[in-house]
């Protein structure tokens, strides 16, 4: 029999050494002492990364922040900017839509000649009803020209200078407008207050008066031209044994919202006060 040589026995025992501390480690007899050998070693390696990273953000984080700092600082500002370009959009699309429905009406009386002006202030006194337009002599307006929007009669020109004038509004105590119902032959008067309310006056007492009529300058007087809105009946005054009947009125313009008129530029007035007598009709 041959002799087993000690190289061989070595490499068999190291082997069966092997195969072992394999059985034992799979078999989980080791594990208590992997646990005490591994330990120490395993806490050194997490106290190094939490230091570690202790010391990465000292040195990142502030930076990082003042970044964010700033992004967020440039956003806010980029926002401001958005939401200032939306209200300006806001307003031209509002301000187209006024000229717009200006255009409208002009087209809707192409027999008259217009031009278009922007409201640019108000008369500051209660008791006077006023707007300031900035249209002027230079423009073509002229004293006594109609002033309206697309939803009726707002006026007339009552004062002028080279680049802007002054609007009588159809409220003041000083106007007097002549009307007709819209679906009656039936001529009347519209006449301001300090207030600023308006009221129907000298409308004789057979006219079946209704609330909702509708008003529209008549032409008579020769201060407007005939057929514009003037406003509606809200509400009847009428007193037996009276010559005339009366009525409250609610414009069709709203004048605390006017932005923008028409003058009747080609419409000539005609002062008939010299071949009256009595009541003067404008």
């Amino acid at each position: 029999m041959k002799p087993v040589s000690p190289g061989t026995l070595r490499n068999a025992v190291v082997v069966f050494i092997v195969v072992g501390i394999l059985f034992l480690a799979v078999s989980g007899f080791l594990r208590p002492i992997l646990g005490v050998v591994m330990d120490p070693f395993v806490a050194a390696q997490r106290w190094l990364s939490e230091r570690f990273m202790a010391v990465y953000d000292f040195f990142t984080l502030p930076r990082d922040v003042t970044a964010l700092i700033q992004r967020n600082n440039e956003l806010e500002d980029e926002v401001a900017n958005l939401q200032s370009q939306i209200i300006q959009l806001q307003q031209q699309l509002r301000e187209a839509d006024i000229l717009y429905s200006l255009l409208d009406y002009a087209r809707s009386r192409p027999a008259d000649q217009y031009i278009a002006a922007a409201v640019i202030g108000r008369d500051p006194s209660p008791f006077l009803q006023y707007i300031i337009i900035d249209h002027g002599s230079d423009d073509g307006v002229r004293y006594g020209m109609p002033v309206v929007t697309q939803q009726g009669l707002v006026g007339r020109i009552e004062a002028v200078t080279a680049s802007a004038s002054r609007v009588q509004l159809i409220s003041d105590s000083g106007s007097t407008v002549n009307v007709t119902l819209q679906n009656q032959n039936a001529d009347a008067l519209v006449q301001g207050s300090i207030t600023g309310d308006i009221t129907l006056e000298m409308l004789n007492q057979n006219v079946n008066l209704n609330v909702g009529d509708i008003l529209l300058t008549s032409g008579l007087g020769g201060n407007y031209p005939s057929d514009i809105l003037v406003g509606q009946v809200v509400d009847i005054k009428k007193t037996e044994n009276e010559l005339f009947q009366s009525a409250y009125v609610q414009p069709m313009v709203d004048f605390k919202t006017l932005r923008a008129v028409l003058v009747i530029k080609n419409f000539q007035t005609t002062n008939i006060s010299p071949l009256t007598s009595g009541t003067t009709m404008q």
